[in-house]
């Protein structure tokens, strides 16, 4: 379980910031700037090239956070909350901190010898 929370959260974290990025500044750009405006280029590119990067991660970002899942033994609204979170600007990094919360405080439960309800979350 700890040696897939690494890697989900490194996805995460890089989803959520090219997410930020395309839908906060890339789109503006695009759809408020003057056509054939310097502004209205750098929005363009910003959304062709983050926006195809950011669905190829976002691919990796569902493998590392269902492998995880499947360790963690989330139950599947928990799962499919995290997973949908991921294409929400913002909200991503929410998911993220309420997976890591839910599977470090299932590491901690299995250190102490003590069982984690299997499904559930701490602090939902």
């Amino acid at each position: 379980m700890k040696a897939a929370l690494g890697p989900y959260r490194a996805m995460a974290t890089i989803v959520g910031v090219l997410l930020i990025i395309l839908c906060l500044i890339g789109l503006p750009l695009h759809y408020l700037s003057p056509e054939g405006s310097q502004a209205e280029a750098i929005g363009d590119g910003i959304s062709q090239y983050l926006g195809v990067a950011h669905g190829w991660l976002y691919m990796i970002f569902l493998i590392a956070a269902f492998v995880l899942s499947r360790r963690a033994g989330w139950d599947l609204r928990f799962t499919a909350v995290t997973l949908l979170l991921g294409t929400v600007p913002v909200l991503s990094f929410w998911a993220e901190h309420r997976a890591t919360r839910d599977v470090r405080a299932r590491i901690a439960a299995e250190s102490a010898g003590t069982a984690v309800a299997t499904g559930t979350s701490t602090g939902r």
